[in-house]
């Protein structure tokens, strides 16, 4: 219990200490509905709409509305342990003036293991992100933790690491340090709300980032 203690504190440290003491930072807000469906012991359906607009920008704290996701991803259970996913994920930023819109192709792999009541997972993730000038391929591996607190209260943290590739421009290396809680309020509802510190580019020019998150994930 020391450890996880000392993993929880070192993710709030990145996320709330070292993102505003730098010169390269903004804050968003992202908002997640989530439906999933058990289709079978084996495999199940996700789909998932996201808003993510500015709250802080440019040194002013305004909100700004910048893309609206959606996105379907199909899961298969392996065993236990090991499942594959296969995903399609498309980003609307035209009608805000904040960017080229997006479809994402996603191929992902994911390891989960359980000691005493704590869930670890290993998850790999590829992404094929077609815009409107350029395709970036790009890698993630992911680690996080998932520790229950009480009966319908728990606490998840993670940290990602994200390599870009595009014949366009150079390699881009990212990282990301999320702490989330979560409430259990029925058999098929729950809300997360939490809080990430993402660092871009940081081999090029490094930007901080930090989302506040809130999520309600529906399961059927």
């Amino acid at each position: 219990m020391p450890c996880i203690k000392k993993f929880i504190f070192l993710i709030f440290v990145f996320i709330n200490v070292e993102a505003f003491s730098q010169e390269h930072f903004s804050a968003l807000g992202e908002t997640t509905f989530a439906l999933n469906k058990k289709v079978s012991n084996t495999y199940g359906t996700n789909f998932t709409l996201r808003s993510r607009y500015f709250l802080y920008n440019n040194h002013q704290l305004k909100y700004n509305q910048q893309q609206i996701d959606l996105y379907h991803f199909s899961k298969l259970k392996l065993d236990k342990r090991h499942n594959v996913s296969l995903g399609i994920y498309y980003r609307t930023r035209d009608p805000f003036d904040s960017g080229s819109n997006e479809l994402r192709f996603t191929q992902q792999f994911t390891y989960n293991k359980r000691k005493l009541n704590m869930r670890f997972s290993h998850r790999f993730r590829a992404e094929q992100r077609v815009l409107k000038n350029k395709t970036i391929f790009r890698e993630r591996y992911r680690f996080s933790l998932n520790l229950p607190i009480n009966s319908d209260t728990y606490f998840i943290g993670a940290l990602e690491g994200l390599l870009s590739l595009s014949k366009q421009t150079t390699f881009e290396l990212d990282e990301r340090s999320t702490a989330q809680f979560g409430w259990l309020l029925s058999d098929t509802l729950k809300l997360q709300a939490g809080l990430e510190h993402r660092l871009e580019a940081f081999n090029i020019e490094p930007q901080h980032y930090v989302f506040v998150l809130t999520k309600a994930v529906i399961s059927i």
